[in-house]
């Protein structure tokens, strides 16, 4: 399955089924205890709220670093992104 953001040419995300035991066995696992993907957004206040608001679990308080405000946050099958608004320059 390929999920895409509507009019998006630039981005695209292929999702796949774990068919073997192994494979059944990492899913949630892929990063170990880390991060696996980044989820950018122009405006995180708006898609932190929204999130929360559908029950999205952040792992954190926002916080401001160098490159960006960011927050860790878990997917259905427990795996670890990032929401991450980067810093304009």
């Amino acid at each position: 399955m390929v999920l895409q953001p509507r009019g998006a040419k630039e981005f695209a995300l292929a999702l796949a089924i774990a068919d073997t035991h192994a494979q059944q066995q990492a899913v949630g696992k892929q990063a170990g205890d880390g991060v696996l993907m980044i989820l950018q957004t122009d405006n995180f206040n708006r898609d932190y709220q929204e999130m929360q608001a559908a029950g999205v679990e952040f792992k954190e308080a926002p916080r401001h670093e160098v490159y960006g405000t960011v927050a860790i946050f878990s997917d259905l099958y427990g795996n670890l992104w990032d929401l991450l608004e980067p810093t304009t320059q």
